[in-house]
């Protein structure tokens, strides 16, 4: 009799407390706490010079994957990250001028072949031939990855100082433009961003496949 009265006593529905409420965080959420979390970090801005410095020679991420959130985090550091930043992309690009002056046939056509920008490389020549300085600076503007146009700059022997030139131009361009929206808009821009992370993760990935898009068949 006792042990039918324990079997069936009415027990309450479990607990359900906050923090089991709540779901995991995305994949992508975690990536951007992770990013947020990194600007205050020791080494957080070694790690945008070497990524910014990389993306203009072979690695195929933009630094803009640090900037943003860094920015976003710090807004008061905007313009010494965006400088930071100029500076690596320039360093950078000379490296890709070098791979592709020095090393075109061991590294450089390896790396445009793995971009799939060899069969557009004479109307990439014509460009640079036609507009000189003008074709970096542009370039180096857009969502085109900028490690192509270094390599190839230095395959095609391009006058090495008009090539800094632009390179500072375009990159500084490029990087203060984005730092001045954060530093301007910073809060709203961060709210907006939190609230959509993964449809504006979404948008930045797209741009990203545009400029490939761009090199391989429109070039």
């Amino acid at each position: 009799l006792e042990f039918r009265r324990v079997l069936f006593r009415s027990y309450p529905p479990p607990v359900v407390t906050e923090s089991s409420a709540i779901a995991k965080p995305s994949t992508v959420r975690r990536l951007y706490d992770w990013t947020i979390a990194l600007a205050a970090k020791r080494h957080a801005e070694q790690a945008l010079f070497w990524v910014a410095f990389a993306e203009s020679s072979f690695f195929p991420l933009p630094p803009d994957l640090l900037l943003v959130p860094m920015t976003l985090a710090r807004r008061e550091r905007a313009w010494r990250y965006a400088a930071l930043c100029t500076l690596a992309s320039v360093l950078g690009g000379l490296v890709g001028y070098a791979i592709g002056y020095f090393l075109f046939e061991a590294v450089g056509r390896p790396i445009l072949g793995f971009y799939r920008i060899m069969d557009q490389y004479q109307a990439l020549k014509a460009l640079f031939d036609t507009w000189g300085m003008w074709i970096i600076i542009v370039k180096g503007m857009t969502p085109i990855p900028y490690k192509l146009v270094t390599i190839t700059a230095g395959a095609l022997d391009f006058a090495l100082v008009p090539f800094i030139v632009a390179s500072i131009v375009s990159r500084s361009i490029r990087f203060f433009l984005v730092a001045a929206l954060l530093w301007k808009f910073g809060q709203p821009v961060r709210g907006f961003i939190e609230k959509r992370l993964e449809v504006v993760m979404t948008v930045f990935l797209a741009l990203l496949v545009a400029g490939f898009f761009i090199i391989r068949y429109l070039v």
